[in-house]
């Protein structure tokens, strides 16, 4: 059964958009939400190799919350049960025209830090000025196969940042070669926790008498992880805003967008469904990853099952 998730999102798209809160159903319940993301023909991330991922960690982001997000990526390496990897393997059912499935893994190149050198207050313009600045300057490869992620700290505003949108990806060229693709995601721990750190935080506007979970990696790195995880789902499978989405191409619903709010079977409108719970820190989580940690991943469209596929 898909509800529609009227409380408050999880949304990563470039305007706030209606968003489809979804359980995983068995194969005698239709679906409301039937072919909800579409192929439009364009091109989308399919290296064999894997992704490549560059990070710009903007302001001052504490070590731990880097090392969380920098494992969050290690941990596509892994291959037990529960992992990282196994929520991405709903991706493979997203495929080009050549029937090329989206890449299985993500790598991390490299990573640099950058002290407000545009200042705490951004807009969206300059995260690709940002990006294209370390580009041109040669301090990350100009490189077709990879995803810049401009990741900032907490005291950071970004246009539409927490007013609707919890992080975008759009593309560029750049080099005058190639088409890039690059996102921001931003720390919401200060400024909109409700919004882009749910279930870890509740929101302004939410029902009475609910809790928050509580986070394994803390409340401002797992709302970035989600949301890191969401960017990634729809740039891999929609880079150019010509791939994979439902609706308005500037507002899109995409692989993760399209399942919004859920993360366990089970989950409807206030509630993200049935997680694992931690027995020393009570901290609830769906996925394994590196170095003993804990993370909550959102639900994935699944194009061959048309649903809203969780790990189980």
């Amino acid at each position: 059964m898909f509800l529609r998730f009227l409380l408050f999102t999880l949304t990563i798209s470039v305007t706030l958009v209606a968003l489809g809160q979804c359980q995983r159903q068995n194969q005698n319940q239709p679906s409301a939400f039937e072919s909800t993301v579409k192929y439009h023909g364009g091109p989308i991330l399919t290296s064999p190799k894997g992704i490549n991922i560059y990070l710009i960690w903007y302001g001052g982001l504490s070590s731990k919350d880097r090392n969380s997000i920098t494992d969050f990526f290690a941990s596509f390496t892994t291959r037990q049960e529960l992992s990282v990897l196994t929520w991405w393997r709903t991706m493979s059912s997203y495929k080009d025209r050549a029937g090329k499935p989206v890449s299985g893994t993500f790598r991390l190149i490299k990573q640099v830090g950058d002290i407000y050198s545009l200042g705490k207050s951004l807009m969206r313009a300059q995260i690709a000025e940002l990006v294209k600045s370390k580009i041109e300057s040669k301090i990350f490869p100009l490189d077709s196969n990879g995803i810049y992620f401009v990741l900032t700290a907490k005291d950071v505003t970004v246009e539409k940042f927490c007013m609707g949108s919890c992080g975008f990806h759009d593309s560029m060229m750049a080099g005058g070669k190639a088409r890039v693709a690059y996102a921001h995601v931003g720390n919401p721990v200060a400024q909109c926790p409700g919004l882009c750190a749910w279930p870890y935080a509740l929101p302004a506007y939410g029902p009475p008498g609910q809790a928050a979970l509580v986070a394994p990696n803390g409340v401002g790195a797992d709302g970035m992880i989600i949301n890191i995880a969401t960017i990634l789902a729809g740039t891999a499978s929609n880079p150019f805003k010509n791939g994979y989405f439902q609706g308005d191409a500037l507002a899109p619903l995409e692989a993760a967008t399209a399942c919004s709010g859920a993360f366990g079977p089970g989950a409807y409108p206030g509630y993200p469904g049935t997680l694992m719970v931690d027995k020393m820190s009570r901290a609830s989580y769906n996925a394994y990853g590196v170095n003993g940690r804990k993370f909550l991943l959102p639900a994935i469209w699944d194009l061959i099952s048309s649903n809203c596929e969780v790990l189980t």
